[in-house]
């Protein structure tokens, strides 16, 4: 299988992916569910309901905050409990609304069947209904950045959007929700990615998937091909070569039509590329198709001495601990809970933490693995900077974010870091670059937008 991949940089960590073919079960019902007003990038959501107010499934609960926002819609009916704040994934108590769960009653508006729409049968639906649609239903990036979708949909007039690309890779260790996603909603997935395709008035898509998924690379490869046979759109299944972090989308965009993204500002769209990952294509057919807001995603639930590590259905506001449950419970002595995998993802201070639009994965990590490994002194050996796939100098960034060198952080092009991870788990030495680079990174970031404020 002829299979491409990304030219700079680069990691290979152990696969983990222990749910693998572990079919996806419907999460229950939490007994109450937990909503963080920010589970996008940009302004937090603004709450319009009160406590007291009866919400059914799919009820807008708060609304965008900003232009770079997204709305936030109920997963479960009841009472609102209250508005308050609790801890989120980053450890920090932000802004959250509590729902007590009665019942399981639905928007009447959201259609239910199983019946596949298909784009041809439906006229209505131009470019600006498409988007407007997507938008209103609070669809942001699903493989863990959550951009809110329709910004991508609609670029700045300096830039001409050729093709989207949509992220099948799945490359993070453990994680298996978008395998899993593919092998169960393939025509979701393809009629998601025709309506991506027609709001940004695009003909060309291609779906890229590492090779550590020939099951899903036949299986989309044969239904793209029957879907698109004859059609205005072409669309391409690219066989993509195992490696990390394939699925940032400037590392994806240079493995699959071979252009490279430049430093920001720039996004993948100036050379051409619209990326969107798969699960977020199937969040759009339900947006536009079947008026769902976006309110469940799925989520694995994995780890080495988890007894049932298990792929989920799962309504947002469920909180992890729920989840953890159904696949046996904490293991026994040390653990690490994530977010997300053990590459990108952010250690939990706590459990009770819900599920929100971006977790793609609750990962533990036991015994050893829970544990960092004393930092050792650099040895200047410049294996990060051969691992860097946005060819920065990791050491550096981390050495100049220790001493609060904002100043020379930003000429040295932090801006860039994609948070990947690869430079600390290539170190020899074990030095905590991703941390220090992330504190960098987020200063340096603060104090750009505070100059731009200014002029």
């Amino acid at each position: 299988m002829n299979s491409r991949t990304f030219r700079i940089g680069g990691v290979h960590p152990e696969e983990n992916k222990l749910s693998h073919e572990v079919a996806t079960v419907v999460a229950a019902l939490p007994k109450q569910a937990i909503f963080p007003l920010s589970q996008h990038i940009g302004a937090p959501a603004k709450p319009i309901v009160q406590k007291g107010d009866k919400v059914k499934v799919g009820t807008m609960i708060a609304e965008a905050g900003g232009f770079v926002s997204a709305p936030i819609f109920s997963s479960v009916s009841g009472t609102v409990f209250k508005i308050d704040t609790a801890i989120d994934a980053t450890g920090y108590r932000k802004p959250v609304i509590i729902i007590n769960v009665e019942g399981d009653e639905w928007e009447e508006s959201i259609d239910r069947s199983d019946k596949l729409e298909l784009v041809k049968n439906h006229p209505e639906l131009t470019p600006e209904e498409i988007v407007n649609r997507i938008k209103a239903a609070g669809v942001v990036g699903m493989g863990g950045a959550c951009f809110p979708t329709f910004i991508k949909l609609t670029p700045p007039p300096t830039a001409k959007a050729e093709c989207v690309i949509i992220n099948a890779v799945e490359c993070e260790p453990y994680i298996t929700a978008d395998y899993r996603l593919m092998m169960e909603r393939s025509d979701e997935i393809l009629v998601g990615l025709e309506l991506l395709m027609k709001g940004a008035k695009v003909t060309k898509g291609y779906i890229g998937i590492e090779t550590n998924k020939p099951a899903a690379i036949d299986l989309l490869t044969k239904k793209a091909a029957e879907k698109f046979n004859g059609s205005e759109y072409s669309v391409e299944v690219v066989p993509l070569k195992q490696r990390y972090p394939q699925g940032g989308e400037k590392q994806l965009v240079d493995a699959v039509i071979r252009r490279q993204v430049p430093a920001p500002p720039a996004i993948p769209v100036n050379v051409g590329a619209i990326v969107q990952n798969v699960g977020t294509a199937v969040a759009v057919y339900e947006a536009v198709m079947k008026h769902k807001p976006l309110f469940e995603r799925y989520t694995t639930v994995t780890g080495k001495h988890l007894q049932k590590p298990g792929n989920f259905l799962v309504r947002m506001g469920t909180p992890m601990k729920d989840l953890i449950e159904v696949c046996g419970g904490m293991p026994e002595g040390d653990n690490k809970v994530l977010a997300g995998g053990p590459m990108m993802g952010k250690a939990l201070t706590s459990i009770e933490v819900p599920i929100c639009k971006g977790t793609n994965s609750v990962t533990i990590l036991s015994g050893d693995e829970a544990h960092r490994k004393e930092a050792q002194p650099c040895i200047r050996c410049a294996k990060c900077v051969g691992a860097c796939p946005m060819g920065l100098e990791p050491y550096l960034l981390a050495k100049l974010s220790a001493a609060h060198n904002w100043e020379r952080d930003e000429a040295e092009d932090i801006t860039s870091c994609i948070e990947c991870g690869s430079c600390q788990f290539t170190c020899p030495a074990h030095r905590p670059l991703l941390d220090n680079i992330r504190l960098g990174k987020s200063t340096v970031m603060g104090i750009i937008r505070a100059r731009s404020a200014k002029k």
